[in-house]
This record gives structure tokens, C-alpha cells and sequence, in this order.
């Protein structure tokens, strides 16, 4: 018989739950205040990974009955966390931190994505091909939220993200410390290959419904779309945003 939980998130927490977004939040070690842990288990080597890390950073881990964890949130694989909110970077200070890398900068910009798993998907694409940040505007957009953290399988932990009150204003930010700007949208006038994003880059995408806004649009240095021989006329936000995301690490790698 497992320990009953008796004390809740607090109204400055938030709650993160399953397997990944979990163990990803204590590798990062950035937020974490609690683990709970079903009292069964130990059996699984998620769970003792996920002990052990928050041993690390000094949690001892909640063992309660599997039915308090179901109350707390379903499919949680055992694994609950309690969270302090997601930071968010400061814009000044990852503008000055990308202008002084010795790094090539990447960055993605995503003007007004409504759907969690969207971000989510874009998010885990975004830290696995190396872009060093992720601009969200701070209106009319999903922001990280507990759920964007369960579809990014926990990858937005180790992402800088930061919330800015104008895109347009943020790609001009860029372009003044060197970077070029594409914009993904289905009438651009190159394809997404035939744009150099090996050096420094910015990329846009726009929300699922009306893409790129058009003063946005306007700041773009070049507006790439991606080839279709199918019957349908477009890709999901997160799909297209994916697929040149990749096009830019082949070069990179190239």
C-alpha cells in the first residue's frame, strides 16, 4: 500500500505527468519541486531513473497508491511532478546571448499557434536539429503549457523560449545582429531547399488557420514553400515547420 498524497500543487505550480515530460523537466533540473511516484513503481526502470535523478537534485520522491495518481492525471505512467511555471527567457538577454555565440544561430519564430501538440511537435523538432530558441508572441498563442510539455516528450525543458509582444518587431531585432529571415508559407516564392540555412537563420511559421500574418510576412527576407504532388494543398503547422527544420540541419551537416 502506497502513501495517500495529501498535500496539492500549490496555485504557483503546475502539475507534469508521463514518462517523459517528466524525467526530461529532472535532467533539466530547472523547476522541479516534487516527485510522486506510484508505490509499484519500482519495478519499472523509468521510475528508479526518475528516483534517482530527483535524488540528485536533493527530491525524495512521493510513493502513493496508483488510484491518487489517476486522480491527479490520466496516463501518467506512474510518474507525476510537481513544477514551478515554465521561465520563459528574457528577449534582451537571448538577443545578447545569440549575438555573442560562437555558435551559427538558429532560431524559430511561430506566429499565433493555437494547438498544444502543434507547439509540442515543433518544440521537440526545434531541439533535436539544435535551434538555439523558440519566439512566441505573448497574444494569440498557445504558450508552454503542461500539455505543450507532454507532446514536446519533455524536449522543451532543455529549449530557450521566450515571449515577445511583437513578432515583426522581434525578426527586425534579429536581422540587426546578422540573421536572415525565411518565412514557411504555401505561395513563397522559392522552395525550401533552395535557401542557404547554414549560416545564421531565422525561420517563420505561421499560426494553423491563416499562416504568417502579412506585416510579419513583409519582414521576411524570403518567403520558401515546400513542393506538393498530392491532392491536398498544405501541411500541418507543425509538419512543414518539421520538414525544413531538417533541411536546415542537412545543411548544416552538409
Amino acid at each position: 500500500m502506497g502513501r495517500r498524497l495529501v498535500r496539492p500543487a500549490g496555485a504557483d505550480e503546475e502539475i507534469l505527468y508521463g514518462r517523459n515530460a517528466v524525467i526530461e523537466a529532472l535532467r533539466a533540473g530547472r523547476r522541479v519541486r516534487r516527485l510522486i511516484v506510484s508505490a509499484d513503481g519500482s519495478q519499472y526502470s523509468h521510475t528508479r531513473e526518475a528516483m534517482k535523478l530527483a535524488a540528485g537534485l536533493g527530491i525524495v520522491a512521493e510513493e502513493v497508491d496508483r488510484a491518487d495518481l489517476d486522480a491527479i492525471a490520466t496516463d501518467h505512467q506512474g510518474l507525476v511532478a510537481v513544477v514551478a511555471p515554465f521561465q520563459y527567457k528574457s528577449w534582451g538577454d537571448l538577443l545578447e546571448h545569440l549575438r555573442t555565440s560562437a555558435g551559427v544561430p538558429a532560431v524559430l519564430l511561430v506566429d499565433t499557434l493555437q494547438d498544444p501538440q502543434n507547439l509540442g511537435t515543433l518544440l521537440r523538432t526545434a531541439e533535436a536539429v539544435g535551434v538555439d530558441a523558440v519566439v512566441l508572441p505573448k497574444r494569440r498563442s498557445v504558450h508552454v503549457t503542461p500539455a505543450v510539455v507532454r507532446a514536446s516528450a519533455g524536449a522543451v525543458e532543455h529549449m530557450s523560449v521566450a515571449r515577445v509582444p511583437n513578432l515583426s518587431r522581434a525578426v527586425e531585432d534579429l536581422k540587426g545582429i546578422g540573421l536572415w529571415v525565411a518565412g514557411i508559407d504555401m505561395e513563397g516564392d522559392r522552395l525550401h531547399w533552395e535557401v542557404d540555412m547554414s549560416g545564421p537563420i531565422a525561420l517563420v511559421l505561421g499560426g494553423e488557420d491563416r499562416g504568417i500574418g502579412p506585416l510579419l510576412k513583409e519582414r521576411c527576407d524570403f518567403l520558401v514553400r515546400l513542393p506538393m504532388r498530392g491532392r491536398v494543398n498544405s501541411l500541418n503547422a507543425a509538419t512543414a515547420g518539421s520538414v525544413v527544420l531538417y533541411e536546415m540541419l542537412r545543411q548544416r551537416m552538409g
